[in-house]
């Protein structure tokens, strides 16, 4: 990896690159403030600004190492920002979804018409209930939208097996249990 000669970075990027725990201090504290405030103009709370800041410079201690040093540290540093901030708005908006497809999984509702808010609270209390192996494929398949196959990857299980946890889910979600 060469650092390029250009970036103003270049030493302590090198010397974090080579294990050096004060450099790599030394980048997070130049760099905590860009880190934050670009988070903020992005989610626009202070809140979810502090919490991707975090995120970033506890998952830099891994990722310090994928620095190529095609572009100034700057630059990678704010891609790392701006993709923290996306995976933060997209796990919400899989969460604030999961209530309305775990209701239309389980057939307690065809669309809004008013009960959406009680059905997705029965559906988060139901699927909080079940069995950590049923809630774990129910969250993976409805939740993330991951199909049997993918979920099985992570579950380390056979396709088959989520299919049948699937199943098993939807009969408890229906009162079958």
């Amino acid at each position: 990896m060469a650092v390029r000669p250009d970036d103003p970075d270049a030493a302590l990027v090198a010397g974090a690159l080579a294990g050096d725990r004060d450099a790599f201090a030394a980048l997070l504290e130049r760099h905590y403030d860009r880190i934050h405030g670009l988070a903020w103009q992005i989610t626009g709370s202070r809140s979810d600004a502090e919490d991707v800041a975090q995120d970033v410079c506890c998952a830099l201690v891994e990722r310090i190492g994928s620095f190529r040093g095609e572009a100034k540290f700057t630059t990678w540093l704010c891609g790392n920002v701006y993709n923290a901030c996306r995976d933060l708005k997209r796990r919400r908006r899989s969460f604030r979804g999961l209530g309305e497809r775990l209701s239309v999984l389980a057939g307690l509702t065809k669309g809004p018409d008013g009960r959406d808010l009680h059905d997705a609270m029965w559906v988060r209390s139901a699927v909080a209930k079940l069995p950590p192996v049923y809630r774990d494929a129910v969250v993976l398949v409805a939740g993330q939208q991951l199909t049997h196959a993918e979920a099985a990857v992570i579950l380390n299980v056979a396709e088959s097996t989520v299919s049948w946890r699937m199943h098993e889910a939807r009969r408890r979600l229906e009162g079958g249990d």
